[in-house]
């Protein structure tokens, strides 16, 4: 008889547990009809993240030898007074893909930078137009369309990204992690950041 109150309030908490769990069913259930909200972080290359309607990718970043075969070609275009690197500098690339799945333009980020972890930022090269591999828009994509477009030879190569280039100093390098940042151009102070695997 002295156990008959734990019994009951055991069977209380039980009730109180399954109906906690009952209600956290219900709510991920009207979840499911939801828009999923929007990814603007990525702790690693390769998953993609949102800007505006727009889906962004590193697909890889690495540092680039322009004495290596493999590496030679992502230097055509590049400015001859850019072209040399001082003591302290490395060659890098970040090899970029984006994405329009909805049915409508929408304006790409022109805005790309490297930023270390004590706020010293870097911006990409211009390169000349004819690097097949550079990172090219117009300003917008149009509906289902890429960056790198389709049959081009930055999308059929073994990365399947645009190019672009940085001068990084190797104090950079070791003020890991390295961020990649990407300014939205509707919404200037927005920003997706995906971590750089260096």
């Amino acid at each position: 008889m002295t156990r008959l109150p734990a019994v009951r309030s055991s069977r209380r908490l039980r009730a109180l547990l399954l109906a906690a769990l009952g209600l956290l069913a219900l709510t991920g259930l009207s979840a499911c009809g939801d828009k999923p909200a929007q990814r603007t972080i990525a702790d690693t290359e390769g998953p993609y993240i949102d800007l505006g309607e727009l889906k962004y990718q590193v697909q890889i970043s690495r540092q680039l030898n322009p004495r290596d075969v493999e590496d030679r070609a992502y230097f055509i275009g590049l400015p001859p007074d850019e072209a040399k690197l001082a003591e302290d500098e490395t060659w890098y690339a970040v090899f970029m893909r984006v994405e329009n799945d909805t049915d409508e333009p929408h304006p790409t980020a022109l805005s790309f930078e490297i930023e270390d972890t004590t706020g010293k930022r870097f911006e990409p090269l211009e390169l000349a137009d004819d690097n097949v591999f550079a990172y090219r828009n117009d300003g917008a994509l149009k509906p289902k369309e890429l960056i790198p477009a389709e049959n081009s030879a930055a999308a059929e190569g073994p990365i399947g990204g645009s190019l672009l280039l940085f001068k990084l100093t190797y104090s950079a390098l070791a003020n890991r992690p390295l961020e990649m940042i990407i300014k939205s151009v509707q919404v200037p102070q927005t920003e997706a950041k995906i971590d750089l695997d260096v």
